[in-house]
């Protein structure tokens, strides 16, 4: 168990970190995450054996208790603050809601103070705290200071994780992105198991009941800790899959860089930006990795489109046919009619009239034409093979224009 909670207590402080940023630069949602990720990980870093022996040995007897009721309420708050930005304003009845939720956490926010306040007034005046407990809410059952105390507590978390619950549980279930969709399952689920837990330590501190303080100080590591682990995992479900999305698109601009760096030199009227040495590009920053990876593949695609101009008519059959046997061969038939229409680009052969175009294919996003694209490049194509290919399908006649070094402004095709 205590392994167990110097894991979450870590992850949770990483978490945090990692979003420390928004506090600064972030929206309010992102602000919000923060803030109840910073107020979770102090929480769970008071129920870590030393760190609670430490607060409870000092000159404030059960300081850790007190740090971590007050911690876990602001990352409440922080988790209904999340809640309403999340939706925003409500825009009618069908909304309704989010007004509900709204007003809860108005209500929660304007009462926090004032909560918070009656804690410390109830910790340092009239509980029982003559020397350190292993559990304290156990420790309170039956006085009504510590009944009171926790009461407060436990009332604002149940209230605020069944907000959180129903809410993130109604937009899991409409959210159309699937990392989306995940998460916000995983923050219900986490919510869900914090509307039922604080009912039961809520009737443990009136009534007594037959449980050591050892047993029950087990149960609530474990809720904590459970909640925890479902929370953070549901907070960062969508930022590794942006991250991994990120991953992806640098990966296909690295894949794709020389097909692209060799049409962009073929053809430089067609690129916005003259390409660099594949080191130099990769350490670009700007513009975002989508937005070069949608201009690369446009670009790609429009020197493959000059390229029909020294393709003879019949190489791309010529192409298919001896790509017939490869294990990727619409691929294979792509990359083959590529090198060797480059090939006579650089031999200064042209046609006016172009050859006929590639075979569409079913691409509906940037990512799978770079996908594709990527396949594309990542065949080799030996020098014989081209040299077969020009055999059998002829090459355009050569072009005076390009062999007088103006082979970078060929007109656009017909």
């Amino acid at each position: 168990m205590t392994t167990m909670l110097w894991a979450v207590a870590i992850g949770m402080t990483i978490t945090a970190a990692w979003r420390f940023p928004a506090l600064r630069h972030g929206d309010p949602m992102q602000r919000a995450l923060w803030v109840c990720a910073a107020g979770f990980a102090a929480a769970v870093w008071c129920r870590v054996p030393q760190v609670k022996h430490a607060l409870d040995h000092s000159p404030v007897t059960d300081l850790s208790a007190l740090a971590k009721y007050l911690t876990s309420l602001i990352a409440i708050l922080a988790a209904l603050r999340f809640v309403t930005a999340v939706y925003g304003e409500p825009s009618g009845q069908s909304d309704r809601h989010i007004a509900v939720s709204r007003r809860i956490s108005q209500v929660a926010h304007t009462c926090a103070l004032a909560a918070m306040v009656a804690q410390v007034v109830l910790f340092f005046t009239v509980m029982d705290r003559s020397h350190p407990t292993v559990d304290f809410a156990s420790a309170q059952e039956g006085q009504w200071g510590g009944a009171l105390f926790l009461t407060i507590q436990y009332t604002y978390l149940g209230v605020a994780a069944a907000t959180c619950c129903f809410q993130w549980a109604r937009a899991a279930r409409r959210a159309e992105k699937r990392a989306l969709r995940i998460g916000l399952a995983l923050m219900a689920t986490a919510a869900g198991l914090y509307t039922v837990y604080p009912v039961f330590r809520t009737m443990t501190t009136w009534v007594s009941v037959e449980v050591s303080e050892v047993a029950m100080r087990t149960v609530a590591d474990s809720v904590t800790m459970t909640v925890a682990y479902l929370w953070a995992a549901g907070a960062a479900v969508p930022s590794t899959m942006a991250i991994s999305a990120r991953w992806n698109a640098w990966r296909a601009l690295q894949r794709l860089h020389p097909l692209w760096s060799d049409l962009m030199n073929a053809f430089p009227h067609l690129a916005l930006q003259r390409p660099g040495a594949r080191i130099t590009e990769s350490l670009r920053f700007t513009p975002s990795l989508d937005v070069r990876l949608d201009r690369r593949t446009q670009e790609i695609a429009g020197g493959i489109e000059q390229l029909r101009h020294h393709a003879s008519p019949d190489l791309l059959s010529v192409a298919e046919d001896l790509a017939e046997s490869h294990d990727d061969p619409e691929a294979a038939a792509e990359a083959y009619w590529i090198k060797a229409a480059q090939q006579s680009q650089k031999s200064g052969r042209r046609s006016a009239v172009p050859s006929r175009k590639l075979r569409e294919k079913p691409l509906t996003s940037v990512t799978s034409e770079a996908n594709w694209l990527a396949r594309v490049a990542a065949l080799p194509v030996p020098p014989n093979l081209v040299r077969i290919m020009h055999e059998r399908a002829g090459e355009p006649p050569i072009d005076p224009v390009l062999q007088t070094g103006g082979r970078g402004h060929a007109a656009p095709p017909s």
